[in-house]
């Protein structure tokens, strides 16, 4: 028990080891995965944002190109200088915001194309609109025809297609890295919450196998106070009886040894009858040393003080000396048949002990008997076990009672005047679990009672003549 128990805390130490340690890795999964998160976040914000500043360079371009020409365009119509130097000045406004394009674009070979493709027809939309200074000194009239003009439109509509392209192009980019931020927030959103789900799921195990163990140890150390309250009580329990069997025996020797020391002096002088009370005295002194006796037995198995140790005895020898015993001090003598079967003469026994279960076995068999009646006292010597039964046919117990008759204090209902005090049963019981063995009744009402009692022996014992 004590090994199993040992175990099964080992598991539990380990199980709450092991959710602790889980706990612990999924939260470092947990703030990585977190981290990652925001880092994707913050360069999903950057791509998005750089993208975003290529449109608005991109819409810039447009914008400026736009409004160089319509300023070239209003300074051959006015002749105003001024929108000469706002056409100079948006060309090179025009060559920067071209120049901020091209490091953004530079990872990407389609759009660098496109930006090359675009500078080279800026520039010859410049060299166009240079060109168109003299044809605007000559007094022709122009129209859709004239090579100029449809170089011119074509340009136009080079220009605007490239630019077109070319925001097409991040504005895709765009959608692209935006559907994508959201799907990898989603995804890591996910694992984070399960994480974090699984990560509480094994705190909370560790924390209720903490409070099981610490309820465990509460109830252990309960159990504990209240053994070692149990043990200290049977301690002083077994004090006490042991100085008031102490203090009795003495007087109750006394008593018993007067009584007869009058009986013998007197026997002669009296008439057998006129003793009766003598007896009695002394049947009632005996009977008080046995309940001392009884009660300090058990007293002392309840205190763990009662041992057995077994001895090798003759058993025929023992028990013949038990009936003898029995039929001298018994006051209402019986016939004892005693009969002995088996090849083992010899069995490890406690005396005390085995004294105590066949007296008191006995000694019920005699109480509650008719005196006319015998009773059969058997041993059978086996080769591993040593068989003790004992028979009679008196008042037989109850079948509902046979289970507690081995309780302290408990007689069955039809025992009637009979003395007794209810304690021999549970001294049987006690010194038979000390000699680890077993014990079958087999008991009718008014027909009689039977008590075999196996005690197992070593296989190797001397059989002795």
């Amino acid at each position: 028990m004590v090994t199993f128990s040992v175990l099964k805390w080992s598991m539990e130490r380990k199980w709450i080891t092991a959710s602790f340690c889980l706990a612990l890795l999924l939260l470092g999964l947990i703030n990585l995965i977190s981290y990652q998160n925001a880092t994707q976040l913050i360069h999903s914000a950057a791509q998005v944002k750089q993208t975003s500043d290529l449109l608005t360079a991109l819409t810039s371009v447009s914008e400026t190109l736009t409004d160089s020409e319509a300023r070239r365009w209003r300074y051959f119509l006015l002749g105003d200088r001024t929108e000469l130097d706002a056409y100079h000045q948006a060309m090179q406004n025009l060559t920067f915001q071209l120049e901020k394009l091209r490091q953004p674009l530079s990872d990407t070979p389609a759009q660098q194309q496109r930006l090359n493709l675009l500078e080279t027809l800026i520039q010859q939309r410049q060299t166009l609109l240079e060109e168109s200074a003299a044809l605007y000194e000559q007094p022709i009239l122009l129209s859709a025809e004239n090579p100029w003009v449809a170089q011119t439109n074509q340009n136009q509509a080079q220009i605007r297609r490239i630019i077109t392209e070319l925001q097409n192009e991040e504005e895709q980019l765009l959608q692209s890295q935006v559907e994508q931020s959201q799907a990898n927030s989603q995804v890591r959103m996910a694992i984070e919450n399960l994480g974090t789900i699984l990560a509480f799921v094994g705190l909370l195990g560790v924390y209720i196998l903490l409070y099981r163990q610490m309820f465990k140890r509460q109830q252990s150390e309960q159990i504990q106070q209240k053994l070692a309250q149990e043990k200290e009580l049977g301690e002083l329990k077994l004090q006490f009886f042991s100085m008031v069997s102490h203090e009795f025996r003495t007087p109750l020797s006394v008593i018993v040894g007067s009584a007869q020391l009058l009986q013998e002096n007197l026997k002669r002088l009296v008439e057998p009858s006129k003793l009766k009370n003598l007896l009695q005295i002394q049947a009632s002194a005996k009977l008080m040393t046995q309940l001392l006796n009884d009660i300090l037995t058990l007293a002392r198995a309840d205190a763990g003080k009662l041992q057995c140790k077994p001895e090798l005895l003759e058993v025929q020898f023992l028990c013949l000396n038990l009936v003898e015993d029995i039929q001298l001090f018994s006051e209402q003598p019986r016939t004892i048949k005693f009969h002995k079967y088996g090849t083992r003469t010899y069995a490890y026994l406690d005396e005390k002990l085995i004294y105590s279960i066949l007296s008191n076995l006995l000694s019920n068999a005699i109480k509650y008997s008719p005196p006319e009646s015998s009773i059969n006292f058997t041993v059978i010597c086996e080769p591993n076990a040593v068989i003790f039964e004992i028979r009679d046919q008196g008042i037989g117990i109850p079948e509902e009672e046979q289970a507690t008759i081995f309780e302290p204090f408990c007689r069955g209902r039809n025992v009637g005047s009979a003395p007794g005090s209810g304690l021999g049963m549970a001294v049987v019981k006690r010194c038979l679990d000390l000699h680890q063995g077993k014990l079958l009744l087999e008991s009718q009402v008014d027909i009689g009672t039977t008590f075999t009692i196996r005690i197992s022996q070593p296989d190797k014992v001397g059989f002795l003549p």
